[in-house]
């Protein structure tokens, strides 16, 4: 298996030149790639502009980052003839490596606006070098732009960035230096998310896990349905005696739960409400173990939310 690292630069709607298409918001212009080997050696390169179709004036903002002139757009290719050169530099045995999670989302989006498969037909799964180098290398939390990443690894700045081909380049540079271990710590891009039950993701990773859910009308039916509601550790795979009940500290964009493992201790539950393009609701659910003092805190917060319902409710009556 190879891995294809790459990285977008879109155009996008310039205010009173030219209305945003709903459909495309972000057009892709320039498209640069490094192919690695299983050992994550440099062996190939991919880098081609983009000639627009959608959007005809470049954002004074990307103009101003990238250093691209419409001008220079118009000695590009078609989107459909670029995309269809970079599946073919890609090959039959790879996986996407981005710095962060928005490239692979854009890449799908264009594609389906073109009447391109949209390279799956759920969550694709990637590597995002940004969150592989906040593992490796600080709190596993924090997400660095690349430059920054790039100067605290001493990686030499041989070519400018902030297009699509340098970015790449350098995304592959600090991929290059991410130990082995943490390559198991994959991403899923969900511009579509799971079609059915059966094709929902599961994933155990060494410190926690993840699943993401199917398509829902709304929160309340995702959070009846037994898979998004159950309390399992993770490391067992029992089903474990809730402590805290599920409730959302920020109007039902995140639910958090603890229950107890006889064995293992105390694992925290959350669900993150995210909405499809369709107005639909699915669940990304990361499930963890944590410290007493952690379950404890959680607890406390639910605790203060049910009191502030009840103060509510009495104020009205």
């Amino acid at each position: 298996m190879d891995y294809i690292v790459f990285d977008l630069e879109w155009n996008q709607s310039n205010t009173g030149k030219e209305p945003e298409v709903k459909e495309l918001p972000f057009e892709i212009i320039d498209i640069g790639a490094i192919r690695m080997s299983t050992d994550r050696r440099m062996i190939g390169e991919y880098n081609q502009l983009v000639k627009p179709t959608v959007y005809q004036h470049m954002h004074h903002i990307t103009s101003k980052i990238i250093h691209l002139h419409m001008q220079d757009l118009q000695r590009g290719i078609p989107f459909k003839e670029a995309v269809s050169d970079f599946l073919q530099f890609c090959g039959d045995d790879y996986v996407f490596c981005t710095w962060g999670t928005t490239d692979v989302y854009e890449l799908r989006r264009n594609m389906r606006f073109y009447g391109i498969e949209p390279l799956s037909n759920g969550p694709l799964k990637f590597l995002d070098v940004q969150k592989l180098y906040s593992l490796s290398f600080e709190d596993g939390k924090s997400r660095r732009n690349l430059e920054y990443a790039i100067d605290a690894l001493k990686i030499d700045k041989d070519i400018p960035f902030h297009r699509a081909f340098s970015d790449a380049y350098y995304t592959a540079k600090v991929l290059s230096l991410i130990p082995e271990e943490m390559l198991d710590y994959c991403s899923f891009d969900t511009f579509l998310v799971p079609e059915s039950k059966e094709d929902e993701v599961h994933i155990r990773f060494k410190d926690y896990s993840k699943y993401i859910s199917r398509e829902f009308d709304d929160k309340h039916e995702a959070m009846i349905d037994k898979e998004v509601a159950s309390t399992k550790c993770f490391v067992c795979n029992k089903n474990i005696r809730k402590k805290v009940r599920w409730f959302s500290p920020n109007g039902g964009k995140h639910f958090y739960s603890v229950a107890e493992c006889p064995v293992h201790g105390f694992v925290k539950y959350k669900n993150r409400m995210r909405k499809t393009e369709s107005d639909g609701i699915y669940v990304v659910k990361t499930t963890k173990l944590i410290d007493e003092e952690t379950y404890l805190l959680l607890a406390e917060k639910r605790r203060q939310i049910q009191e502030s319902k009840k103060n509510k409710e009495k104020e009205k009556n």
